[in-house]
């Protein structure tokens, strides 16, 4: 039998390790064999970010977003991301009420606690800036008026690489709201043979129960923030940053944001291992993840290239 639900009033520090391996342990039957992927995934929820997970059609990437959504028991809503697509499509739109003789506002798939935008670089840069306020500001803006969304509110934003036909790069302002960036890649030869032998991934899905609730993963969110820095922490922290803004190849290193993204990202793998301090192995772990999407290379340079830097970035940097 399945453990019950975790919510808010039960959920404490001394539960989270248990409660997050029973998590990624239900994540593990559905996407396989990608066990450092979804502990990113995890922690990128844990610190209140926004996961953009960018790679070829096919290899998991709204099937994590699916069961990541039902395992952490938050409401779930898709939008496919087309060329076509208008803002309203996102946010919501007013209706005229003849009947009552006023608009009505009709709520989009925007409101939702794990919002998945799928090839969101299909859309124009129109209909990817209805994202922005949304995914910084935790509302929108309808009619002169400001909108709160669920709390929490998530947005897992998949897109294909930007060589592909019909893509539209996203800003590097819309870039820095998402607070990691991964890759699922191809599977395992292991993965792969159970995938060829029937293992199905889609029914699996139909079979998952929430681990979590929505107001378990609010407390532990809170918990992540309370996690401590050592000053050694936060000078190794610093001179990530710094090293990133030294790089003669690197136009634009990592912003405050991105800095702060770093830190809330760390802090959220120690409360996934049981921890109440941050380690140098929680900050290398998500590095990679924080940088390479907000470093800015020579013009030459390509999103591989940057990612190649951004994993160097922990061999370079000395732990104080």
């Amino acid at each position: 039998m399945p453990a019950p639900t975790l919510t808010a009033v039960e959920m404490s520090v001394a539960d989270a390790p248990a409660a997050l391996q029973r998590v990624l342990d239900q994540l593990a039957t559905i996407v396989l064999d990608k066990p450092q992927q979804l502990r990113l995934a995890v922690a990128c929820v844990l610190a209140g970010g926004h996961l953009l997970i960018e790679d070829l059609p096919g290899v998991g990437k709204t099937t994590l977003a699916r069961a990541l959504a039902t395992t952490l028991g938050l409401d779930y809503k898709r939008i496919q991301f087309t060329s076509d697509m208008l803002p309203a499509d996102i946010i919501g739109v007013s209706i005229y009420r003849r009947d009552r003789d006023t608009f009505e506002f009709q709520p989009g798939p925007v409101f939702s606690e794990l919002l998945l935008a799928d090839e969101i670089n299909r859309a124009t840069p129109k209909a990817q800036s209805a994202l922005l306020e949304a995914m910084q500001e935790n509302q929108v803006s309808v009619d002169g008026s400001a909108l709160a969304l669920p709390r929490p509110f998530h947005v897992i934003a998949t897109q294909n690489p930007s060589e592909q036909v019909g893509t539209f790069a996203l800003p590097e302002s819309q870039l820095d709201r998402f607070l990691m960036r991964i890759e699922l890649g191809y599977p395992s030869s292991t993965a792969e043979r159970a995938l060829l032998a029937g293992h199905d991934s889609a029914q699996r899905l139909e079979t998952l129960k929430p681990v979590l609730s929505a107001s378990s993963v609010v407390a532990l969110q809170r918990h992540v923030t309370q996690i401590h820095l050592s000053d050694s922490i936060i000078d190794y922290l610093q001179a990530i940053v710094n090293y990133t803004r030294e790089q003669p190849n690197i136009v634009a290193g990592l912003s405050p944001r991105g800095a702060i993204a770093m830190r809330l990202a760390a802090q959220a793998m120690a409360l996934i291992d049981g921890r109440q301090a941050v380690y140098p192995d929680d900050v290398q772990a998500v590095a990679p993840a924080i940088l390479a999407h907000r470093l800015r290379l020579a013009e030459t340079a390509t999103a591989r290239d940057a990612a190649a830097f951004a994993s160097s970035v922990i061999e370079a940097v000395p732990i104080p």
